[in-house]
């Protein structure tokens, strides 16, 4: 028997994607896949207690063999990438002591600024490249309806990089402490 449910984690959620994937592996729902837009598909298992875990790594998506050996040799098994992230799974129990992909906080935020690089800085150049001079172009030609679409996904953008500035500031100090 196959499940699929629609889930979106912004990338700063990653923990919480994290324990989601856990919770329904030990409700009895193992993950396949992701696909599309945040559509994920599990099958029936065994209940049990798995560690999931995310890395955000384009050098290790290049050198895809050595990067999944690595973790392979560290217990984890490999399940996928998807937008960027490579997703992985280890039973609790076989985690002695670690149910973690990274040695300290330094490299957690590596992970955050690699994050930042990959995802946010390109939308970024969007931004100013196509979306601010297609509003601006729209109001100044009188095309209001394209301006308005325009207005619509900067503001959308602004809610998604305050979203993440506050997360990833949340995180940042979380690590101080």
């Amino acid at each position: 028997m196959d499940k699929k449910a629609f889930k979106y984690f912004n990338i700063m959620q990653y923990r919480e994607e994290e324990e989601y994937l856990r919770s329904m592996h030990r409700s009895g729902w193992k993950l396949v896949r992701i696909s599309g837009l945040c559509i994920y598909h599990f099958e029936q298992c065994e209940p049990q207690d798995v560690i999931y875990k995310l890395d955000y790594n384009s050098d290790g998506i290049r050198h895809k063999d050595e990067y999944v050996r690595m973790f392979n040799d560290c217990g984890w098994e490999y399940v996928q990438d998807y937008v960027g992230y490579s997703y992985f799974r280890k039973a609790a129990d076989d985690s002695s002591g670690s149910d973690d992909i990274f040695c300290d906080d330094e490299s957690r935020l590596q992970m955050m600024s690699r994050v930042f690089k990959g995802r946010l800085l390109p939308l970024l150049l969007m931004l100013f490249i196509v979306i601010i001079p297609q509003l601006v172009f729209g109001i100044m030609r009188g095309r209001y309806v394209i301006a308005a679409i325009f207005a619509v996904i900067l503001i959308l953008y602004a809610v998604m990089f305050t979203w993440f500035s506050i997360d990833y500031r949340r995180y940042k100090n979380s690590l101080k402490k």
